[in-house]
């Protein structure tokens, strides 16, 4: 329930705090007062787009804060979900617009996005507008109505998860087929590829490998003649390194124990001369190693030029590269061998799913039908005593060609108004006062259904007078006696005097500005306001005393 609202800097309002209760409240005032404020207010809280220009003149931002009980609401669970506070007897709502057209907004102080407004909202607050009758003209409104009246929403949602499931088993078959049918048209040129690839016996490390040995063999002759030379030069009997360091080491041993650290200079020496003995006989085995083999030679160049041929061909720098290449192409050949039996499992799945969404959709059409038949009978008890005596409503179920999100049902609202009259939608025969009638009569069995703490109805008499207007508040007051908020917004003095608390909205003048503000009626103020309903600004005796028969007649 919505239990205070504050709103400043909003369009003509500067300032506005108003304390509200359960059961049937109304508002009026003249045209042009800002009625209409207070609700663009209420869908800035509702998750509704800000717009800077709403911003009071010379002002920098905005602020709407609502306060709400949620006692017996059963939110709990919903705000821990989105990690919010909760005090179910206190939920507060606020909204800040800046003049930069940027907005913030806070549940319980907690920054929340505009769509977590939106969805808190749906929880909250019903607004009805009269826009909203333009609704009747819409399948998926009637068919929601129809489906929240016969409280079929697990099973809506369980055919929703199979029919989802459904599509996607289509999509999968649909992109198998036409994978399949790609497939087969490159069917030769892929085997062609693998057939390539697969001639080439390609191994892994082998291109490296081979790199190696093609640089040796290529130098062979220069690698020889270096290494016999080295060889040579260490090894030579005159001049020789070896011969050389061994002479030094002699030399240095013979003052070893007369020389401090000749000793451990003849150690170093000794150790380099075997250092060089080995390098020396390594040198002469690798150069014995060494043979130049034009033939291999040739061999192994062709065997990298087809590497890299494969490589360059198909745009891929190494082999193993190339191997993933041979793996992917036998993958989709081997798809193609065996893609009838891939699409027969998925036509399989989906036949099976559609069985099921066929199997769901009739359950939902059985529940829908029964739903139907109450909907109509509850429809003409609530019309008649709304100047319809000889109304006729019903709810058309057609099959669809093909079940789609919401089930295989067609839905239309059938009313005529004139007894003989021919049922036809709606939207199309009924006139603007007999669709907000019809609205009434829908929001008040929908009201009772969902549970909705908060309904708002802007207007809904439109088109509508006398005794009719005064049944339509009597309908209000009922859903606002059912533990439920129910606000009017209305022109109409036999709606206003059923009121439980009244408020009036007003503008006036203040300095070089105009500023709206409402009030709370006392009774003598209510009757003044009545009067002012039932005859204009000039208020007459009469119309007092009218207005005392209105409010003393509830």
């Amino acid at each position: 329930m919505l239990r205070h609202l504050e709103i400043h800097n909003y369009a003509l309002i500067s300032s506005l705090s108003i304390d509200l209760q359960r059961g049937f409240t109304v508002i009026t005032g003249e045209t042009g007062a800002g009625k209409s404020i207070l609700l663009g207010a209420i869908g800035l809280l509702l998750g509704q787009r800000a717009d800077s220009r709403a911003i009071k003149a010379g002002q920098t931002r905005c602020t709407i804060e609502a306060t709400f009980d949620l006692s017996g609401r059963n939110l709990g669970a919903w705000f821990e979900a989105h990690d919010l506070d909760f005090d179910d007897e206190e939920c507060i709502v606020r909204r800040e617009v800046m003049a930069s057209g940027k907005s913030r907004a806070f549940v319980n102080d907690t920054p929340a996005s505009v769509g977590l407004l939106r969805e808190l909202g749906e929880r909250l607050i019903d607004v009805h507008s009269q826009h909203q009758n333009l609704l009747l003209q819409k399948e998926d409104f009637q068919l929601g109505v129809l489906d929240t009246l016969a409280h079929n929403a697990d099973a809506l949602a369980a055919y929703r998860q199979t029919f989802d499931r459904y599509r996607a088993a289509q999509r999968s078959l649909e992109a198998a087929r036409d994978e399949a049918d790609k497939a087969r048209a490159d069917e030769d040129f892929l085997r062609f590829q693998l057939d390539q690839l697969a001639a080439a016996s390609l191994r892994t490390g082998e291109q490296e490998t081979l790199e190696a040995e093609q640089r040796t063999l290529a130098h062979a002759e220069e690698i020889k003649t270096a290494l016999y030379a080295a060889t040579s030069l260490l090894q030579a009997d005159e001049g020789g390194v070896l011969v050389a360091l061994r002479d030094a080491v002699r030399h240095v041993a013979s003052v070893a124990k007369v020389a401090d650290g000749a000793a451990e200079l003849a150690e170093r020496a000794e150790s380099s001369l075997i250092e060089l003995r080995d390098i020396a006989a390594e040198a002469e085995r690798m150069a014995e190693r060494v043979e130049f083999r034009p033939d291999r030679l040739e061999a192994v160049d062709e065997r990298l030029s087809l590497l890299y041929e494969l490589q360059q061909k198909h745009r891929v720098r190494s082999e193993a590269e190339l191997i993933a290449v041979r793996d992917s192409l036998a993958a989709r050949l081997h798809a193609i061998d065996h893609g009838a039996e891939r699409i027969a499992a998925l036509e399989a799945e989906a036949e099976a799913l559609r069985s099921q969404v066929d199997k769901q959709a009739k359950t939902l059409t059985a529940v829908r039908k029964k739903a139907a038949a109450e909907v109509e009978k509850q429809m003409t008890a609530r019309l008649v005593p709304l100047g319809m005596p000889n109304v006729r409503f019903q709810v058309s179920l057609e099959t669809k060609p093909q079940p789609d999100a919401t089930g295989a049902d067609k839905v239309a609202f059938l009313f005529s108004a004139n007894r003989g009259g021919t049922l036809q939608p709606i939207a199309d025969v009924a006139s603007g006062g007999e669709i907000a009638r019809v609205m009434l009569a829908l929001k008040a069995m929908v009201s009772g259904a969902v549970k909705l703490p908060t309904i708002v109805f802007d207007e809904i008499d439109t088109g509508v007078s006398g005794q009719t207007a005064e049944r339509m508040a009597q309908i209000m007051k009922e859903m606002g006696a059912a533990d439920r908020q129910v606000i009017s917004i209305t022109h109409l003095p036999q709606i206003a005097a059923l009121g439980t608390s009244h408020f009036r909205v007003y503008k006036d003048d203040e300095g070089d500005a105009t500023t709206s503000h409402i009030v709370a009626l006392d009774r003598e103020a209510r009757i003044c306001e009545l009067a002012q309903m039932l005859s204009g600004s000039r208020l007459t005796e009469a119309a007092m005393n009218n207005a005392r028969a209105l409010l003393n007649g509830q």
